[in-house]
């Protein structure tokens, strides 16, 4: 019998500077960057089009990003404490 041949990701394989993309795709409510690349949609939309010298200044600049993105926690009670509504309201 024969085995099956091990599935290669080609279509993330370019001879061009590497997408920071790590394939989890989550756009933060707040900060709108995507949580796995730290990018924003346009940058994401725009990336395939970019010159090699824009992909090289995003990719500098993405480290910085991280702190853009607080966790989410707490819920209602959470949302509903940074509006200054009460839960106990509704």
């Amino acid at each position: 019998m024969r085995k099956p041949a091990l599935m290669k990701d080609d279509v993330w394989s370019r001879n061009e500077i590497e997408s920071p993309c790590v394939k989890i795709c989550v756009v933060h409510p707040e900060s709108r960057l995507c949580t796995g690349c730290l990018r924003s949609i346009d940058e994401i939309g725009a990336w395939s089009k970019m010159s090699p010298e824009a992909r090289r200044a995003i990719m500098a600049e993405l480290p910085s990003r991280a702190v853009q993105l607080s966790k989410r926690r707490g819920g209602r009670a959470a949302r509903l404490s940074r509006t200054g509504t009460s839960s106990d309201e509704f």
